[in-house]
C-alpha cells in the first residue's frame, strides 16, 4: 500500500525556519508531482506548494512566496518544504501530497491529488 509520511513539524517561534520532508514508500513517486497542503482549525486544507515530477517547476500560494521553499530528493523518495521567517497565521497541519498519475506538472488543488500523508502540526509562537 502506498504510503505517504510527513515529518519535521513542531513549535517554534515567530521569524524562526522549519524543515517538513514527507517519505514515500515506493520509488515510483520520484516520477510524481508533489505537494503541500495545510488546515488550520475551523478552515478548509488550503495549497501551499507544489513542483513538478521533472523537478523543473515548482509553484506557492501567495501567502508563503518567498519565504517557502520545496524540492525534492528522488534519491531518498522524499519532498522537503523548507519555511523560513515564519508567521503565528503559518500555524496549521501540514499534508504532503501526490499525484495519481504519472509526469504531470503543477498541481494545485486538492482533488487533483490522490495519496496523502497523515499530517504534522506546526505552531508559531508570536
Amino acid at each position: 500500500q502506498v504510503r505517504l509520511v510527513e515529518s519535521g513539524g513542531g513549535l517554534v517561534q515567530a521569524a524562526s525556519s522549519l524543515t517538513l520532508s514527507c517519505a514515500a514508500s515506493e520509488r515510483a513517486f520520484n516520477n510524481y508531482a508533489m505537494g503541500w497542503f495545510r488546515q488550520a482549525p475551523g478552515k478548509e486544507r488550503e495549497f501551499v506548494a507544489s513542483i513538478s515530477w521533472s523537478d523543473t517547476s515548482t509553484y506557492y500560494a501567495d501567502s508563503v512566496k518567498g519565504r517557502f521553499s520545496i524540492f525534492r530528493d528522488n534519491a531518498k523518495n522524499t519532498v522537503y518544504l523548507q519555511m523560513n521567517s515564519l508567521k503565528p497565521e503559518d500555524t496549521a497541519v501540514y499534508f504532503c501530497a501526490a499525484d495519481g498519475r504519472p509526469y504531470r506538472g503543477i498541481l494545485t488543488t486538492t482533488r487533483e491529488y490522490v495519496y496523502w500523508g497523515q499530517g504534522t502540526q506546526v505552531t508559531v509562537s508570536s
